[in-house]
C-alpha cells in the first residue's frame, strides 16, 4: 500500500485521499487545542507560509487521546484554530493515532517510523516528515519545535526534484 492511497476526511466532512498531496513534502502532525504544546501551531504556520510555494504542506489531524486535550467537534476546533492561531495549513476529521482504532494513515507512519515506544505514539505534536516520493523521512518528537525541522524540510524539498 501507498501512502497515497489513504482515505481521509477533511476537517468540514469531505473525503480526500493523500494523493492529492502527491509530489509535495509533507510534515504529517496529530494536534490538539488545549496541550502545552498547542503553540506549535504558530510554528508549523510559519513552516507552511515559508515553504508552501516550493511544494509543502503541513497536514494537522486532531487527537483527544492524550488527556482528553482535543474534546471539541470539527467546527469547534477549525474556528480555534483560524482565530487564536489563523491556520490556513489543511486540517483534517479527529482520528485516534493509537490502539486498535488508530486511523490507517498513522498505522502506516507508525510502521515506517518507530519511536522511544516502539510504534506508539507518545503524545500530541509528534511530527513526520514526508518525503515527495511518499518515503516516511523523519519522526519528531512531540517537543521539537517547528523550526527545528527547517533543515529537514528544505533538505527534502530539494531531493527528488
Amino acid at each position: 500500500m501507498s501512502i497515497y492511497e489513504i482515505a481521509l476526511t477533511s476537517i468540514d466532512g469531505h473525503p480526500q485521499y493523500l494523493e492529492a498531496y502527491r509530489g509535495q513534502v509533507l510534515l504529517i502532525v496529530n494536534v490538539a487545542s488545549r496541550c502545552g504544546f498547542t503553540p506549535q501551531y504558530q510554528g508549523l504556520e510559519a513552516l507552511y507560509r515559508r515553504y508552501a510555494d516550493a511544494g509543502f504542506a503541513v497536514l494537522g489531524f486532531p487527537c483527544n487521546q492524550f488527556g482528553h486535550q482535543e474534546p471539541g467537534e470539527s467546527a469547534e476546533i477549525q474556528r480555534f484554530c483560524t482565530t487564536a492561531y489563523e491556520i490556513s495549513f489543511p486540517l483534517f476529521a479527529k482520528i485516534e493515532v493509537n490502539g486498535p482504532n488508530a486511523h490507517p494513515l498513522y498505522r502506516y507512519l507508525r510502521a515506517e517510523q518507530g519511536g522511544l515506544l516502539g510504534d506508539r505514539i507518545k503524545w500530541n505534536f509528534t511530527k513526520f516528515l514526508v518525503g515527495r516520493h511518499g518515503e516516511v523521512r523523519q519522526r519528531y518528537a512531540p517537543t521539537t519545535k517547528p523550526d527545528r525541522l527547517a533543515t529537514d524540510i528544505e533538505k527534502a524539498l530539494s531531493d527528488g526534484v
